[in-house]
């Protein structure tokens, strides 16, 4: 079984300062809850040490992430691999001018439409059950900490 989940939020700063947090390492794994720890490669790779509340985990996970495509500041996808998981992570970047519409130019927008999309594929029992209970919650937590490192309003959509 796969888990997906979609989440969309609008955070009320530019698209920079969006891509800002959505591009870094430590600010992208920081509001993930089960990663515990990480180390950066280089800009594109890193190892995020996951901890999964699963009996069958008594350690943490490394998984091996990679950057495979970025449209700065439009886009990025991500594929971690680990031997209890493969994750693939989106984020597509949105402008939103002052009287809330949409916008192609990026650099006059005065807010971001952030679109999340993740897909767990589990390779070990209960992760995908993990994944299916928390997925959501923890796109919640990203939204929140990219309003609070930022220092703004995030809204569902």
């Amino acid at each position: 079984m796969t888990v997906r989940v979609e989440r969309t939020f609008e955070v009320h700063a530019p698209p920079e300062d969006v891509w800002a947090f959505i591009s870094g390492h430590e600010k992208r794994a920081g509001a993930i809850s089960v990663v515990e720890d990480f180390d950066a490669d280089d800009e594109y790779h890193a190892t995020w040490h996951v901890s999964l509340p699963i009996p069958i985990i008594d350690r943490t996970v490394p998984v091996e992430t990679e950057d495979t495509d970025r449209e700065e500041p439009r886009y990025a996808r991500f594929v971690g691999r680990s031997r209890a998981m493969r994750v693939i992570g989106e984020h597509e970047l949105e402008g939103i001018d002052a009287d809330g519409n949409d916008i192609d130019d990026l650099a006059a927008a005065v807010h971001t439409r952030l679109v999340n999309r993740f897909v767990v594929d589990g390779r070990l029992p209960g992760v995908e059950r993990f994944f299916k209970r928390n997925l959501d919650d923890e796109l919640e937590n990203l939204q929140h900490a990219i309003g609070r490192d930022l220092g703004v309003e995030t809204v569902s959509r």
